[in-house]
């Protein structure tokens, strides 16, 4: 892969109020990218942390385009952070990846989104969690149909764990979408909603095989939603693992 990992923020969401030290902590751990969770929070003050620890920005999850009459700000506020990626990370309901329909309905918002986005430079991407992963359509799974409903200027962020969750099998997924993924979530754990994630490298996700066959310029992005160790620690040994694969070499 040609991106070393970025490491998504929401990991360390309960260390994020003394944002200065702790993104400082994972630039000492190796990581040399960061994908926030909360752009719109003083995002030139937050351009300028990273700017000066030489952490790159792989992308940003902005829940917030779906909450405001108007996305503009939120979009503005993805480009100041450094990326050109801004991701729905989740919002739209479960319902809509039970039926056709609902995938429509699905696919259409996330093509008005990526037309604003691309006002300001930006591309769409949209983050998967188990349930668009679960149903199944004619022998698809429902995220796979989803990207067939959407325009080609939507991109998406696969987070691998949570489709072995829902049951699919993360690496022919990645194959099968190909470029429209550019990146993908890299987390590790028993493959059990509810069990606390591990260090990457840890748990029964094949990751090497994950990170063969998605695309060269994908963003590998580690992210433990929660741990039963210590953060930083499996943040380390998840960077150690990867670097030791040759991830973004």
């Amino acid at each position: 892969m040609n991106h070393k990992p970025s490491v998504q923020l929401y990991t360390v969401r309960d260390h994020m109020s003394e944002r200065e030290q702790t993104l400082t902590r994972l630039a000492e751990l190796g990581y040399t990218a960061v994908e926030p969770f909360d752009p719109t929070t003083d995002p030139k003050g937050f351009r300028a942390l990273t700017d000066g620890l030489g952490l790159a920005v792989s992308g940003a999850h902005a829940m917030a385009m779906l909450h405001e009459a108007d996305p503009a700000p939120v979009f503005e506020a993805v480009a100041i952070l450094g990326t050109d990626l801004a991701i729905l990370p989740a919002g739209i309901p479960e319902e809509s990846f039970t039926t056709y329909d609902g995938l429509k309905h699905a696919a259409d918002l996330l093509n008005t989104l990526a037309a604003r986005a691309a006002e300001h430079g930006l591309r769409l991407g949209y983050h998967n969690h188990w349930w668009e992963f679960e149903p199944v359509l004619d022998g698809r799974h429902a995220l796979e149909v989803l990207v067939d409903l959407t325009a080609p200027e939507v991109v998406f962020e696969i987070d691998t764990y949570w489709a072995a969750v829902g049951g699919a099998d993360p690496v022919a997924v990645l194959e099968r979408l190909g470029e429209r993924v550019v990146a993908l979530h890299v987390k590790d754990g028993p493959i059990v909603k509810g069990e606390p994630h591990v260090a990457v490298g840890a748990g029964a996700m094949p990751v090497p095989a994950i990170l063969a066959a998605a695309s060269a310029d994908a963003w590998p992005i580690v992210e433990l939603d929660t741990c039963a160790t210590d953060i930083f620690e499996a943040l380390g040994r998840s960077l150690a693992y990867l670097d030791a694969l040759g991830a973004g070499a």
